[in-house]
């Protein structure tokens, strides 16, 4: 059986960015029967329906995201938190893929998350609305395990790579779960 393609959205547009780093350590630790595109989402224009509506021809960058969005078999989000929701840029890729009315990108693909924070709380809010649109959207959000990675600056070594057994065995876990989350949701 071909290994699944997943669509990996990441919400912070840093290039050095924790929730980066922690997406390609999860991609190294799933199993083979997912494959992994990191699909970016910081060149996108802020979505707005005159750019697209009455026989406007919609921005590349929105096409092409759209596109990358629906040939993938499912999505995983890895994503911080900004003032208890998700980051602009993920909203509006949200907002982007979903449009137009009636042709969502999104529709139907099962969805993991996982929120990265510094903080102590693991960007609980993030998680939590982001799962509010998922399921608007109609995206399978995987329930168990839930992935809120807590004073994540300290699970890295200065190489980027995940320093602490205890967190890399549970993304271990997770990235299984997940993996059986697609293979059990994914559209044949």
């Amino acid at each position: 059986m071909p290994a699944k393609k997943v669509a990996v959205v990441i919400g912070s547009l840093r290039k050095e960015s924790i929730n980066r780093k922690f997406a390609h350590e999860l991609i190294a630790l799933a199993p083979p029967s997912l494959e992994f595109t990191i699909v970016e989402i910081g060149e996108m224009a802020l979505y707005n329906e005159d750019l697209e509506g009455d026989g406007a021809t919609p921005p590349q960058a929105w096409t092409h995201f759209r596109q990358r969005i629906k040939e993938a078999d499912a999505v995983l989000f890895v994503t911080p938190e900004y003032n208890r929701s998700v980051p602009a840029p993920l909203k509006n890729a949200i907002d982007i893929g979903s449009r137009p009315y009636g042709d969502s990108a999104w529709s139907g693909k099962p969805a993991g998350v996982v929120t990265v924070s510094p903080g102590a709380v693991g960007g609980f809010g993030s998680n939590h609305h982001l799962r509010q649109s998922l399921v608007f959207l109609d995206m399978p959000v995987l329930q168990q395990p839930e992935a809120y990675i807590g004073g994540a600056g300290g699970l890295l070594g200065d190489d980027g790579k995940i320093n602490n057994d205890r967190t890399r065995e549970f993304l271990k876990k997770f990235a299984g779960a997940f993996a059986a989350w697609v293979d059990t949701n994914a559209k044949q």
